[in-house]
């Protein structure tokens, strides 16, 4: 089976459907751990319509959608906090398709489009709980730092260089 990566509107159907997946698992995941109970459905649909993700949109940001065999499968997204940094948003890859190797390729495709939007270096954060993630982003060269937001549930941050990427017959 195939894995394809490509842009896509953060309020396209296939978009918010990922977004609501990928909300529920990391909500219901955090309440359980600390409060033993799945998220409030109504606290769920707040915060799921309120995230609109228009951070993720051209010309500042970008969200990508892999997809397995054709089908929306996870996604990924890029934003510039200033010219030079990015921070990538929203990995996310359904659980049965974990293992297959499409996390690497979206957060690779992210780190991609951070360098044509002018980035030299992509962060990001995540929380404590969220081991896989953090193993992920080791794996592919990220390196925990001090905190670059204040965001709430965030617990680690991580940065990586996004070195350029040689173009053929430019000479760099």
């Amino acid at each position: 089976m195939n894995w394809t990566v490509a842009p896509e509107r953060p309020d396209s159907p296939v978009a918010l459907a990922l977004w609501r997946a990928y909300y529920t698992e990391v909500s219901d995941r955090w309440y359980r751990l600390h409060e033993g109970r799945s998220t409030d459905p109504g606290e769920l649909e707040r915060e799921i319509v309120a995230e609109t993700g228009a951070e993720l949109a051209p010309p500042r940001g970008v969200l990508l959608v892999a997809r397995y065999a054709g089908e929306p499968a996870g996604t990924a997204g890029v934003r510039l906090t200033d010219p030079a940094t990015a921070e990538l948003k929203r990995v996310f890859l359904r659980g049965e398709l974990r293992g297959r190797g499409g996390a690497r390729l979206l957060v690779t495709a992210a780190e991609d489009r951070a360098r044509a939007l002018g980035a030299r270096r992509m962060v990001l954060d995540t929380r404590h709980d969220l081991v896989e993630a953090r193993a992920l982003y080791t794996r592919l060269g990220y390196v925990e730092t001090e905190p670059h937001n204040d965001e709430p549930y965030a617990e680690h941050w991580f940065s990586k260089p996004l070195t350029p990427v040689p173009v053929p017959g430019t000479g760099d």
